[in-house]
C-alpha cells in the first residue's frame, strides 16, 4: 500500500493522495477487479497510464472502504457509479490524487514543478499572469534557484486552471481569457485566489458581467504542485 496522504479538510473534503510505487499486476491483484473493468483498463497502450489508473481506484478503495467503479459525464468529469458524492481525480508518473465532498462540487489537478511549462506560459496565461511572473535576465538564467522557483510558478497557475477547470465541467474553456488567477507569492503551501468568466458554450462569447470567485489551496512536496477547490 502506498497512500500518501489521506486528510478531512474542514470544509468538508476528504483529499487523498497515492505514491505509485507498485506494478501493474500488484495493483491489479489488491483491487480483485470486475473484468469489464480490466478491459477497460487494458485499453490504454501505456503501461504507465494503465498503472496511474489503477492506483486511483486503489486510492479510492482506501478513501471509501470498498472498491468502486468510475464513469465519466460527457465533459469527461468522472463520477463513481451509483454515488453521488462529487469527486475530482489528477495523476502523474508519481502520484494519483482524490478530493472528495459529498454535496459540493470539486476540483484537483498535481503536476511535476520539473516539467516544461513553456507550452503554458504562451497559451494558457493572460497578459496580467505573464506580466506576474519572476522575471529572468541573463545572469539569472544560470541560477537554478531562481530559474525553478519561476517554474514553480508556473506549475501552480497550470494546476490552479486546470482544478478549476475540472470543478467547472464546461466545455470550450479558454484558459488564458476565462480564467484568471490573481498575483500570489511561491511558498511550500498556500491559497490562490482566482475568478471563472463565463461564456455561451456554443459560440464562446463572454459575458463579462458574469464573473465567479474561488479560493484554492495548494502544496509542494517531492517537486509536486498539487491544488485543489471545494464549493
Amino acid at each position: 500500500m502506498a497512500l500518501y496522504i489521506q486528510k478531512k479538510l474542514k470544509n468538508g473534503a476528504t483529499l487523498g493522495v497515492w505514491r505509485i510505487e507498485e506494478s501493474e499486476e500488484e495493483l491489479q491483484r489488491s483491487l480483485d477487479l470486475p473484468e469489464e473493468v480490466l478491459q477497460e483498463i487494458a485499453l490504454y497502450r501505456s503501461e504507465q497510464h494503465r498503472r496511474e489508473k489503477l492506483s486511483v481506484l486503489a486510492l479510492l478503495r482506501e478513501m471509501l472502504g470498498r472498491t468502486v467503479q468510475l464513469g465519466h459525464h460527457e465533459t469527461g468529469s468522472p463520477y463513481i457509479e451509483n454515488d453521488g458524492t462529487h469527486i475530482s481525480i489528477t495523476h502523474t508518473t508519481m502520484f494519483s490524487a482524490v478530493i472528495l465532498h459529498p454535496t459540493k462540487d470539486v476540483g484537483i489537478d498535481i503536476e511535476s514543478v520539473k516539467r516544461d511549462f513553456s507550452a503554458v506560459e504562451k497559451k494558457a496565461l493572460s497578459e496580467e499572469e505573464k506580466d506576474d511572473l519572476i522575471k529572468l535576465d541573463e545572469e539569472d538564467a544560470e541560477d537554478d534557484e531562481k530559474v525553478q522557483e519561476r517554474n514553480t510558478q508556473l506549475a501552480l497557475y497550470w494546476c490552479a486552471k486546470e482544478a478549476l477547470y475540472k470543478r467547472m465541467g464546461r466545455f470550450a474553456v479558454n484558459f488564458a481569457e476565462d480564467i484568471e488567477i490573481e498575483h500570489f507569492n511561491v511558498r511550500e503551501d498556500g491559497e490562490l485566489e482566482a475568478s471563472f468568466k463565463y461564456s455561451d458554450q456554443l459560440s464562446g462569447e463572454q459575458d463579462e458581467e458574469n464573473v465567479e470567485d474561488f479560493d484554492l489551496r495548494y502544496e509542494i512536496f517531492e517537486d509536486h504542485a498539487l491544488v485543489w477547490l471545494v464549493g
